[in-house]
């Protein structure tokens, strides 16, 4: 390990020797790190290497079991919560929690109410000084804009302004871009600039290589619990931050090109399908063992198809599975003639996160493990544990709860439940959104080895190395409908270009 630590002088906040576990297993161990005024440290690793438990002790939300937090050089006694925020420490956690009926100017000042020589709130001077701090973002918001009405990415921004306004002197920001449009990440690089430019330290940690190269100052990465790499941001490359945090080379990320299938009957066949909305329609098969991806642009529709083929949404059009027609508008019908769909969205619509990794494992397919009504349960929680075995999905049993579980182990939950029943189709939208590297490394093994089994994968993905590194086929949306396609020998080196020109209308026809 390489490391650069912040000269002595401007260093605000530092770990000594940080070490914490959770039931007898380790998950941070013999932690230095520093934290200068006006630096901007990317956290970067996989998911479980540590980085959530880092940052809740820095914020105190977690007590480490061994180890020293030194504020301006002095060491912080018993901490907290509350101590970290007197000291200046502020957290923005991924998932957000504002009050959405309440406005902008009182989140901003929840907890911290302005008052009158009477005691009670002064609404007045909070709309003004909260005006105020907007417009020293450069945001046009009414202070008396109900929550509810902003965009996830205003909503993230007000929560960074709610604390940093009292003087904040270290903002942590958890995967602060996990919700928001691309349109909308330079609004929050710009107030991360003003940000540094005022002399706080931030911790930014993300799993996107963009985020790293347009935030970072430097670059921390953790794996297994231990600091590997503390290096200048301009000092390390692309591949070496990702070997770091997946302890390989970035060429291993995808199994390889995979054999184009024989050709054989489709197993899913798609004709005229037409979504509500879109001028568009689309006309696809995709046969036993192969992988066929939907690329496009933000808009063009990708999602919707997939809805519409599983039957979560209306459709026109005729879908058949294995030559047979499969009912419109009916997900239950569509489980039963042997198609899985993973949604883009795991917590909102792909878990159920009040529920243990046995509950979610065999939700799609609980009569199959049923009779008379009553569970097999011996049977279904054999077949769930096979298949999370076969995936190596980290649990410590059945019946902990997927809330628990990191992103990718949460996917790999999605992803499984398909496989205790026989599937012959898995739809797959975003199939690694929010999921780091090294998962996403095992995430395409499975989906690799599931194709290689016989099972047609259709999947939509905005990661182009992921489309071009992992599809037999590339099918480019516009519209809802096809405008272009690339076969195996077409995916080169050039696809990336081939595919946004054919998306966004620069060029017509398709490449074989």
């Amino acid at each position: 390990m390489t490391t650069m630590a912040p000269a002595a002088s401007t260093v605000t906040f530092a770990c000594r020797d940080i070490s914490k576990g959770f039931g007898g297993i380790p998950v941070l161990t013999g932690l230095n790190l520093e934290l200068a005024a006006g630096e901007v440290v990317a956290l970067a690793g996989e998911n479980g290497a540590g980085k959530s438990t880092l940052l809740k002790i820095i914020a105190g939300q977690v007590r480490p079991d061994a180890g020293e937090l030194t504020m301006s050089g002095e060491a912080i006694g018993r901490y907290s919560a509350a101590i970290a925020h007197r000291h200046g420490i502020s957290i923005v956690p991924q998932e957000l929690a504002p009050v959405p009926d309440m406005t902008v100017a009182e989140n901003i000042f929840l907890g911290r109410e302005l008052r009158t020589r009477w005691g009670t709130i002064d609404r007045k001077g909070q709309r003004a000084r909260a005006a105020s701090l907007l417009d020293g973002f450069g945001l046009d918001i009414e202070p008396s804009t109900p929550m509810r009405r902003l965009t996830v990415a205003l909503q993230q921004i007000v929560e960074i302004l709610k604390n940093t306004f009292h003087g904040s002197k270290v903002l942590l920001l958890d995967e602060p871009t996990s919700a928001i449009s691309t349109r909308e990440v330079g609004r929050l690089y710009g107030i991360i600039d003003r940000l540094r430019s005022e002399g706080v330290a931030i911790v930014y940690t993300t799993h996107k290589m963009e985020e790293i190269r347009a935030t970072a100052d430097r670059v921390v990465i953790l794996r297994d619990g231990a600091l590997i790499v503390d290096r200048p941001a301009a000092e390390i490359s692309d591949d070496n931050i990702v070997s770091a945090m997946i302890g390989r080379e970035l060429e291993a990320l995808f199994p390889g090109r995979l054999t184009v299938p024989a050709d054989t009957a489709p197993a899913l066949q798609i004709e005229g399908l037409g979504i509500s909305g879109f001028s568009g329609s689309l006309d696809l098969t995709v046969r036993p063992g192969e992988i066929v991806a939907l690329a496009g642009l933000v808009g063009a529709g990708r999602t919707e198809l997939l809805e519409g083929i599983y039957g979560s949404r209306q459709r026109t059009g005729r879908v058949s599975i294995g030559g047979r027609p499969l009912a419109a508008h009916r997900p239950h019908r569509s489980i039963d003639e042997g198609i899985g769909f993973v949604p883009e969205d795991r917590k909102q619509a792909g878990l159920v996160l009040s529920m243990s990794i046995f509950e979610n494992g065999i939700l799609p397919h609980l009569r199959a493990f049923s009779s008379a009504g009553w569970l097999a349960k011996s049977r279904a929680r054999g077949a769930v544990d096979e298949v999370m075995s076969g995936m190596q999905l980290k649990r410590t049993s059945l019946n902990q709860g997927v809330s628990t579980l990191s992103g990718g182990n949460q996917q790999k939950v999605v992803l499984g439940r398909w496989l205790t029943h026989p599937t012959k189709v898995l739809l797959l939208d975003e199939p690694t959104r929010g999921v780091d590297i090294g998962a996403r490394s095992e995430i395409y093994r499975i989906i690799a080895d599931l194709a290689a089994s016989g099972v047609a994968v259709l999947m939509a993905s905005s990661d182009m190395a992921e489309v071009i590194g992992l599809a037999h086929r590339v099918v480019v949306i516009r519209d809802a409908g096809a405008v272009g396609e690339l076969d195996s020998t077409a995916l080169d080196a050039d696809a990336q270009t081939t595919i946004f020109r054919l998306a966004a209308g620069l060029t017509t026809g398709a490449t074989k």
